[in-house]
């Protein structure tokens, strides 16, 4: 584990609360903002490293140098930093969502596509099969996103599948694990969770985000050792196809009542600003919406200058 200072591991906490607060939204990836932050790479070697075989390390070697296996530090930090986030920003990226989902989405489309083109200057050549893996990568994407979320019920088990297959997809750059869990109709009962402090739903849904961290991660470094470029292919498909999912001004097509009594969309459509102030009678707020997107692409740059995470994904 490299030697790092009080203030390298802030600075990890603070790319954790960026994690965390990108994996409130339905739409937006954790792994987006650990790739563009230079830390994805140690991420997914540092899960691919907790094995049941370093519990010998514990049993031989002591805690420390089982801590140390492990890169305890830079988990624990990072961890911290997501966590404390989904806490402390649940209420605020929900009353964001309510009352500003214009800006809201104009500043994540901006760090989306700014992330397409760093990560675009790591695709050393393109060739056909790179292209026809781009191509699927962005046709789940916005195939996810044209799907009819369904609703599922909040059981014990419910709750473990769905936290194992949203972290799945919430280290997975471009897919979003808040929106996976709005397709299964759990989206809202998890953050309910969240800012009601369920005990019970918090441990049962953790628990299958650590199966699916331990699990996905795995086989995530293994596509990333054998067929890297590949694989980057797909990732670069899965952001351009995310851009159809928080493209902001949106047609609702078809709307349920959830079990508070709130009308909740089903199925969205892209439209173009000035067909969003014809339908809804509000105002399209496109200037705001352009600042907040220029803002996004421009943190995305500044993140990316700063952590070199050019270098660090090669």
């Amino acid at each position: 584990m490299s030697s790092r200072s009080i203030k390298d591991y802030l600075k990890i906490s603070a790319k954790g609360m960026a994690m965390g607060a990108a994996d409130i939204v339905p739409g937006v990836s954790g792994g987006t903002i650990a790739l563009i932050t230079g830390i994805y790479a140690e991420l997914l070697s540092s899960l691919r490293g907790l094995t049941p075989a370093k519990l010998a390390v514990l049993v031989k070697d002591g805690p420390l140098a089982f801590w140390q296996s492990i890169n305890g530090n830079f988990l624990l930090a990072l961890f911290a930093g997501i966590l404390l986030s989904i806490k402390t920003l649940a209420g605020l990226v929900s009353w964001a969502l309510e009352h500003h989902p214009l800006l809201l989405w104009g500043g994540f489309s901006g760090l989306i596509l700014a992330s397409l083109v760093s990560l675009y200057r790591q695709q050393a050549r393109w060739q056909w099969p790179h292209i026809v893996l781009f191509a699927l990568g962005a046709a789940l994407v916005v195939g996810l996103a044209l799907a009819k979320p369904t609703e599922l019920p909040a059981y014990w088990w419910v709750l473990f599948l769905g936290g194992f297959i949203a972290i799945s997809a919430m280290i997975l750059p471009g897919i979003s694990g808040s929106f996976i869990l709005l397709l299964l109709g759990l989206y809202p009962q998890v953050l309910k969770a969240v800012e009601t402090l369920d005990i019970v739903a918090l441990a049962v849904f953790a628990l299958g985000c650590i199966c699916g961290l331990l699990l996905f991660s795995r086989f995530l470094s293994w596509l990333l050792l054998r067929w890297y470029q590949g694989t980057l292919a797909v990732m670069l498909g899965f952001l351009l196809g995310s851009l159809y999912v928080t493209w902001p001004w949106k047609q609702v097509l078809e709307t349920t009542i959830d079990r508070h009594g709130e009308p909740r969309a089903l199925r969205l459509a892209n439209i173009s600003p000035e067909q969003y102030t014809l339908l809804n009678g509000e105002a399209n707020q496109w200037p705001a919406v352009l600042l907040c997107f220029a803002l996004g692409a421009a943190l995305v740059f500044i993140l990316d200058r700063f952590s070199g995470s050019s270098k660090a994904q090669a």
